[in-house]
């Protein structure tokens, strides 16, 4: 296992960005406000390739005990209480302040090796920087600017000397057999309650204020010897709705990970049915191409004749995903997770199902005996073979004559009939139709000059017969 590195300090020090530049990406939400990450958020350093090691970004300490800073400072204590180095990040313009003395206090309770990382000394003397936090009496002290990339090896040398050369963190891993888990839906339906009941801890802020989570923040599972990546998601609300930038940054991060995921699992508030930003993210996960399982959620808060009433409502609003399940649950007491991960696993295995050019094109040719496509002009659509186009979601390549005649009606019976042959189960089906090139289209029939003595002679005998 690798070694886990926290970065820890204040609101708005620049430890996103920080986070950003070590592991060579834009997984961490950035902007100017302060109080934008929350949650963990963990990746991995690999600038030096020998010796790689697990980063994870945090939401900054503000002081306070309540709320959702109390609850983001939790989660910081406890990214630095697994941490086998912290990297406490402060601003080097606006030199030492209170909260980083209290942090300081906090840090040296711990028994974990600090290094002081003072950033954004890009433009000022980093020596009269380095100098004013001098009094917190820290050995390791480095000046550094994540935004412009200064000073990141110097720090990745630093920061090596002193990590174990075996860690005890988890790490996340590209193993293709690891399913990936999008958790989705409009704010405040439970999405990071219900993660954190899969996790079976406080991984994930949850809080019943609106837009608590910002970023898009993945966790790897082991449950019943099968891997996951957990990906919990900011809220998709109207647009109408979205006044913080911060809030459309959010929103272009879980569309990230929706087209990311394998499986997309959509969160619907039971006690509110169908809404119309439901529809909207059920559109984007559509667009998107994923499989899908639809989990009702707080499902334990209705009576008999509410449950009715609702299962009702929701075979008539999502008509249009009837392929979808639907899995009630409450995420708060942890009801239904073995039904929702067994929809999760059909929903899977339809998506990346394996098909042979021969087995589609005789579902193709059954399909097209039973149902002859409608005559269109005089001339109907000739289908001649098909043949797999990828999966995830599956797609059929059919070639043939006259496809771009083919009626809406009719395509949507080929995507029925062969999401029924195939028992396709939660996953949309493409097709994809090609016409055969028509080999005479640019040629110009010359005729010889038998052919156009021919011609005039008959035109002769035609004016003479008259």
């Amino acid at each position: 296992m690798l070694p886990l590195v926290a970065l820890v300090g204040r609101p708005n020090v620049g430890k996103s960005t920080l986070f950003n530049a070590l592991t060579r990406s834009r997984d961490a939400l950035v902007h100017d406000a302060p109080g934008v990450t929350r949650d963990r958020n963990y990746g991995v350093c690999r600038l030096d390739e020998t010796r790689p090691f697990v980063i994870v970004d945090t939401g900054g300490i503000a002081g306070k005990d309540e709320g959702l800073a109390g609850a983001t400072a939790k989660q910081s204590r406890t990214a630095a209480d697994e941490a086998d180095l912290v990297l406490f990040v402060v601003d080097g313009r606006e030199g030492p302040s209170a909260l980083d003395d209290e942090i300081l206090r906090w840090l040296r309770k711990i028994d974990r090796p600090v290094l002081l990382i003072v950033n954004k000394t890009d433009g000022i003397d980093a020596r009269a920087a380095l100098a004013e936090f001098a009094r917190y009496g820290i050995a390791e002290t480095l000046s550094v600017s994540s935004a412009h990339r200064q000073g990141l090896d110097a720090l990745i040398a630093k920061v090596l000397a002193q990590l174990p050369a075996d860690g005890d963190t988890a790490v996340l891993d590209d193993d293709p057999q690891r399913m990936r888990l999008a958790f989705v839906g409009r704010p405040n339906v439970g999405k990071s309650t219900l993660v954190n009941r899969i996790l079976g801890e406080e991984r994930m802020i949850a809080s019943e204020v609106p837009g608590t989570t910002r970023d898009a923040i993945a966790v790897d599972l082991e449950r019943d010897g099968r891997k996951y990546r957990l990906i919990d998601t900011a809220g998709i609300r109207r647009k109408s709705k979205i006044e913080e930038a911060v809030e459309k940054f959010s929103i272009v991060k879980t569309l990230q990970a929706i087209e990311h995921c394998q499986v997309a699992v959509i969160l619907l508030d039971a006690s509110e049915g169908v809404t119309e930003q439901d529809a909207a993210v059920l559109g984007a996960v559509l667009d998107a191409g994923r499989a899908l399982v639809i989990a009702v959620n707080k499902w334990d808060g209705l009576s008999q004749y509410q449950r009715e009433q609702t299962q009702g409502l929701l075979a008539r609003k999502l008509s249009f995903v009837n392929w979808a399940e639907a899995v009630q649950i409450s995420a708060k007491h942890g009801s239904g997770l073995r039904e929702l991960f067994a929809a999760v696993h059909r929903a899977h295995q339809s998506a990346t199902m394996q098909f042979g050019t021969s087995e589609i094109t005789r579902a193709l040719e059954i399909a097209y005996e039973s149902n002859p496509p409608p005559s269109i002009r005089g001339h109907v659509a000739k289908m001649r073979f098909a043949h797999p186009g990828g999966e995830n979601p599956p797609t059929f390549v059919v070639h043939g004559s006259r496809l771009r005649s083919l009626p809406e009606s009719y395509r949507r019976y080929l995507e029925n009939f062969f999401r029924k042959r195939f028992k396709l189960i939660g996953t949309p089906v493409r097709f994809v139709f090609k016409e055969g090139e028509n080999p005479y289209k640019d040629k110009k029939n010359v005729l010889t000059e038998a052919q156009v003595a021919k011609r005039r002679r008959m035109i002769r005998h035609a004016k003479r017969g008259k």
